[in-house]
């Protein structure tokens, strides 16, 4: 079925009967082309643009729980192209003009909001490095605004521009950045891949990856066996463990990052606010809720859930800059399981088995990076070799001494 205004009306007018599931419920096949792993945002974009770009449509995506119910859906639900390194810029320029037509190219409403990202900054060396990435966005084709004190002001009159400790002098603005609504992400994917032919298998744990003669051949699942030319893990905080399984040991590691909710309020927030002397940033719902986030909690998990002491490091941030949020009531939260980089940037890549794939080590950046993130990766999957944007987010780079460290902070994950 179309979404269209008119299908509105008519379901409207005859009491919603005519309404199908957006997807089917399959049973698994003995064998596909490809079976990917991981029923979140990657994995669902891979196989869209798998079917889509490239003609394949004997794909599986095998999901343990319900599709949708990993970071897909517990996130900030941020996107950007605002980068500065050549290896990290073009791909996120690239996802930004994706998801830019991505309601028309799935027929789906993910409530794609470009509403500006600011990056507030509090100094002159961080607004002369704000100057410099701005350019280099400028260069790649993305746009870019370096705004003043007074310009950060007018859009912005309730932050508090003159805190001794962090003073606001400035800001990085990109207009084109704002937010998605995360899970109609994942459901609009679904239901397009669903509508070529690729089979959406929830509630199938993978348990084991079968090799034969040094080439994967197929998954062993909590639903039995299914066999794979070809396998794409796309899990997430769990590549790690599912790596493991094909005798792999990748260079991540698993963190939880928060994310929180304060109850309904009118509209203040008018796009999403970062903070530039901490890690803290925000955005408003449409129901009214503002959405923000912080730091990793900073140690190693597999839970989705956080610990106090970042609930405090975030209300500080979100304080210093906004010292009205403290008359907000904090709703709810939830937590993601971030899988680290050494270098902040994520893997797009073969992996040294024939045969299978691997997504992984997006850090922060996973949700914005969703539609390139499939593109590239269903590239790589469907011809063998890497996509012009993706081409350096090789596994290898961090042996080959070629790390792309966006953040400048150091290669562990505990500092960024």
């Amino acid at each position: 079925m179309t979404y269209s205004v008119f299908s509105i009306i008519r379901e409207g007018l005859t009491g919603n009967r005519g309404w199908k599931p957006v997807w089917r419920e399959p049973e698994p096949k003995a064998e596909y082309d490809v079976v990917i792993i991981g029923g979140g945002g990657h994995g669902l974009a891979t196989a869209w643009y798998l079917a889509r770009n490239h003609g394949i449509t004997n794909v599986a995506v095998v999901e343990k729980g319900y599709l949708g119910s990993g970071n897909i859906g517990r996130n900030t639900t941020i996107i950007r192209s605002n980068y500065l390194l050549p290896g990290n810029e073009p791909f996120y320029e690239h996802s930004l003009k994706l998801w830019e037509g991505l309601e028309q190219d799935i027929n789906y409403n993910a409530m794609v909001s470009q509403r500006g990202v600011l990056n507030l900054c509090h100094s002159d060396a961080q607004r002369d490095a704000f100057a410099r990435r701005g350019n280099a966005m400028l260069m790649a084709g993305a746009d870019a605004e370096l705004l003043d004190r007074d310009g950060v002001r007018k859009l912005c009159p309730f932050l508090n521009f003159d805190d001794e400790r962090f003073p606001i002098t400035g800001g990085l603005l990109q207009r084109r950045g704002g937010t998605v609504r995360h899970d109609a992400v994942a459901w609009g994917y679904a239901r397009a891949a669903d509508g070529h032919g690729v089979d959406l298998i929830q509630n199938c744990e993978v348990t084991g990856i079968r090799r034969e003669g040094g080439r994967v051949v197929g998954v062993e699942t909590t639903r039995g066996y299914i066999g794979a030319k070809k396998v794409a893990m796309a899990a997430a905080g769990r590549a790690g463990q599912v790596a493991a399984m094909a005798g792999l040991r990748l260079p991540i590691e698993s963190h939880v990052l928060q994310a929180f909710v304060s109850e309904g309020l009118k509209p203040v927030v008018p796009g999403v606010v970062t903070f530039g002397a901490g890690h803290f940033y925000v955005s408003q719902s449409d129901k009214g809720g503002l959405v923000f986030g912080g730091d990793i909690d900073g140690y190693n998990s597999y839970a989705q859930r956080g610990a106090l002491p970042v609930v405090q490091d975030v209300c500080e941030g979100a304080m210093a800059i906004m010292p009205m949020l403290g008359r907000a009531k904090l709703l709810r939260s939830w937590g993601g399981i971030m899988d680290m980089s050494m270098d902040g940037t994520p893997i797009i890549d073969k992996t040294p088995v024939d045969g299978l794939y691997l997504n992984c080590g997006w850090c922060y950046g996973g949700f914005k990076a969703t539609p390139a993130s499939g593109w590239c990766y269903a590239h790589l999957i469907a011809t063998g070799e890497p996509h012009e944007y993706a081409r350096e987010m090789r596994l290898d780079r961090f042996e080959r001494g070629y790390a792309i460290d966006e953040k400048g902070v150091g290669a562990q994950p505990n500092l960024h």
